[in-house]
């Protein structure tokens, strides 16, 4: 019999995680190697697990993901919102508690594009009277 699956994308920045959730003890494995050994950050790991904790599934999904696009804090940012979507999925009780706790809405904040005759988005040259 084929194992069910949810799954979710997520999105921070320019990052794009594919989430898988499957029935299991908990695991949470980032581009084929273990979270601890993806994300260095111990503040970022108990981020992706947000959405784990205020549904109380912690330990009976194996999330497998697949990420890419950004630095360490946007792809855990769309890891977790990827997350979220997959346990939306598989349940659709947990809305209420993740939207409450602003799990379900994508971060629109962008790099912002930079404009010609400026060095940057917003900075521009020196000025000088003379």
């Amino acid at each position: 019999m084929a194992q069910v699956q949810y799954y979710g994308t997520g999105r921070r920045k320019s990052s794009v995680a594919r989430v898988r959730l499957v029935p299991g003890e908990g695991r949470i494995v980032v581009n084929s190697r273990e979270i601890k050994d993806y994300i260095p950050s111990e503040a970022l790991i108990e981020d992706i697990k947000q959405p784990l904790n205020i549904t109380e599934t912690t330990g009976s999904y194996d999330v497998l993901v697949n990420v890419s696009g950004g630095g360490y804090a946007g792809q855990a940012g769309a890891i977790r919102h990827g997350i979220s979507r997959a346990l939306l999925e598989a349940d659709p009780e947990y809305r209420a508690s993740l939207k409450s706790a602003g799990m379900l809405t994508r971060d629109a904040r962008m790099k912002e594009r930079k404009k010609y005759g400026l060095k940057g988005a917003r900075k521009a040259p020196q000025f000088s009277k003379r």
